[in-house]
């Protein structure tokens, strides 16, 4: 565990820790995967700490986003407006996000109807009828509306014998809706995704690109289970950097567009279990792409993914950027996420990694997406602690702890900073400590557009813009990732454009919030030991993709094979009986015997 004393001072003090070694930096990282909260968090309060310039300079540029973003008429689109009135703290809302959500992943029209039969008749449309300005969302309310008075009714008639007109109202009904919400799902798709290939996206990124915005093209797809997958996933990335490089924009006025790509999309075994492997054979495939990024020279970011994979992905990063082929090229990229505890020492191993070989890193800092996810498989895992924080303005506090490390002056140069975030308060923090402008901010496709059409006037900053680009069959993970964070009634996002949420409360910095607050964990959120209550305690797993974890327990492990032999006899009555002895070998390995 690691020492509670005031380490977060090292991470600014001076140039002295970037010439540290390698492996010595790499030791601070992989400790703090389960740290406990309120110890770390402790550490980063003092690093996001603003000074009384900065507030205060923070709060104004705030209150001035906000203000310019709600008098902007254009600033509420269809998909925002109904995300608004449908939030996730409605039943509504949580019926449609469920029934949005499964609808793209049942197989048969049987079930697809069952499951639209049983989610609209419990809901009360009839509540949100006229509060919304839009006329998109009234007319969506009252086809809803019409829809679970038609099932409701099919019901109630079902209970005596059927009528024959109740049935085939019914049977005409649910096809009707299921199409509708399939076409509502294509609706939301076109929000948040740039274009069906990356020839549309690129055509449809020519107005943003011509107003000084810049892209970063993703190819939607993630976790490849064959080999035919990530070779699939291969030829999008490598088509979309040909095309890429030979579309010629005579509009564009911002930096030049990149590609992110995704590690478990190109590798059907991409897990710390399979390190060989996939510093092996996912190394030479990402290589390949590389390669063919720099003779094209064309931007290469990596995805961060879920937090299990960090360690890895470092490990293949860092062999990758120092092949001879990549050094001195300064393109190629990374993503960290600042809601992982480990995010501090990672942004300082890596700069110091940077230092080391003499070009720069361009890095996206993002706030994170996989949180619901981290927390169930902690539980599930029987971890002592989360590798994430639980409260949003503790991950608030971690990204402005890292975002002061990243313009601190002696990590200038060694890393390029991306800023990703689609809170107008942190963007003004950002700026607010800033002291040059080497840096850009970035939003996703779909998300902010207001916000930083006019915090890019106010600024002078460069913003890229993250843009999904493929089908419809292909959308559903990102899809619900963004709904979720629109439609939270907590988020940012949803609060911006609500007039009835108080400037006042938008300006707040998360350290005065999180200061605030009776205890620095989030207390309803128990910790995975503790999920059972005082039932019983959770069962206690081992976090084997972590370097802290298993490495102790495989020493463990190690000495015991090396100093215990097995002995196996038929025991009958009591009694060890005479038999002939053979040894027996270890299935994984045929090297190790057991016994």
């Amino acid at each position: 565990m690691l020492n509670q004393k005031d380490i977060s001072a090292q991470y600014l003090s001076s140039h002295d820790r970037l010439t540290e070694p390698l492996d010595e930096l790499w030791q601070n990282i992989s400790p703090l995967y389960c740290i406990r909260e309120s110890i770390w968090l402790k550490q980063l309060l003092r690093l996001s700490q603003p000074t009384e310039v900065e507030a205060q300079q923070a709060i104004t540029l705030t209150t001035q986003f906000i203000e310019r973003v709600r008098a902007d008429k254009k600033a509420v689109h269809m998909i925002d407006a109904l995300l608004l009135e449908y939030s996730l703290d409605t039943r509504e809302g949580v019926l449609l996000m469920c029934l949005a959500e499964a609808l793209m992943r049942v197989p048969d029209k049987a079930t697809a109807d069952a499951l639209i039969r049983d989610k609209l008749s419990v809901a009360d449309w009839q509540s949100h009828l006229k509060s919304s300005d839009s006329l998109f969302v009234n007319a969506s309310t009252w086809g809803l509306m019409l829809t679970g008075k038609v099932i409701n009714y099919d019901q109630r008639e079902n209970t005596s014998p059927t009528k024959a007109l109740n049935s085939l109202v019914t049977k005409f009904s649910e096809p009707v809706i299921r199409q509708a919400m399939h076409q509502a799902m294509k609706i939301m798709g076109h929000q948040f995704v740039l274009g069906r290939d990356i020839n549309e996206a690129l055509k449809n990124a020519e107005t943003p690109r011509s107003q000084g915005f810049s892209y970063s093209f993703d190819m939607l797809g993630e976790a490849a289970l064959t080999s035919t997958d990530a070779q699939k996933y291969y030829d999008d990335y490598f088509n979309a950097i040909s095309e890429l490089a030979k579309f010629k924009s005579k509009k564009a006025t911002g930096p030049e567009p990149s590609i992110s790509i995704k590690l478990s999309a190109l590798h059907p075994r991409y897990e710390a279990a399979n390190e060989e492997r996939v510093l092996t054979e996912l190394f030479e495939t990402v290589l390949a792409l590389l390669q063919h990024a720099r003779e094209q020279n064309v931007a290469i970011t990596i995805d961060a993914e879920e937090a299990d994979r960090l360690e890895i992905s470092l490990k293949l990063f860092a062999k990758l950027y120092q092949d001879d082929s990549i050094k001195g090229w300064g393109k190629f990229g990374l993503v960290v996420q600042a809601y992982s505890k480990r995010a501090l020492p990672v942004i300082t191993w890596l700069a110091a990694l940077a230092k080391q070989q003499g070009n720069c890193i361009p890095m996206r800092l993002v706030k994170g997406a996989y949180w619901d996810t981290e927390l169930k498989l902690a539980q599930q895992h029987g971890h002592e602690d989360y590798p994430v924080y639980t409260r949003k303005e503790a991950t608030d506090v971690s990204y402005l702890a890292c975002a002061r490390l990243l313009l601190s002056d002696h990590i200038r140069g060694c890393i390029f900073p991306q800023f990703a975030s689609h809170n107008a308060q942190t963007i003004a923090a950002i700026a607010s400590m800033a002291s040059h402008q080497d840096f850009e901010f970035q939003r996703l496709h779909g998300m902010g557009d207001a916000l930083y059409h006019h915090a890019k006037k106010i600024l002078n900053s460069d913003v890229r813009i993250y843009a999904p680009v493929g089908s419809h069959k292909d959308l559903l993970p990102y899809l619900v990732r963004r709904l979720l964070e629109n439609g939270a009634n907590s988020s940012f996002v949803h609060r911006l454009v609500d007039a009835r949420c108080p400037v006042d409360e938008l300006t707040e910095h998360p350290v005065d919030t999180l200061r605030s607050r009776s205890s620095l964990p989030n207390p309803r959120i128990m910790s995975p030991p503790k999920i059972f209550g005082k039932q019983r305690k959770n069962s206690k797993g081992l976090a084997c993709d972590i370097e802290s974890e298993w490495l102790p327990f495989k020493q463990q492990v190690d000495c015991f094979l090396k100093d215990h032999v097995w002995h196996a006899h038929s025991i009958i009555g009591g009694a060890q009986q005479p038999g002939q002895s053979h040894p027996v070998i270890a299935p994984y390995d045929h090297k190790i015997t057991v016994g």
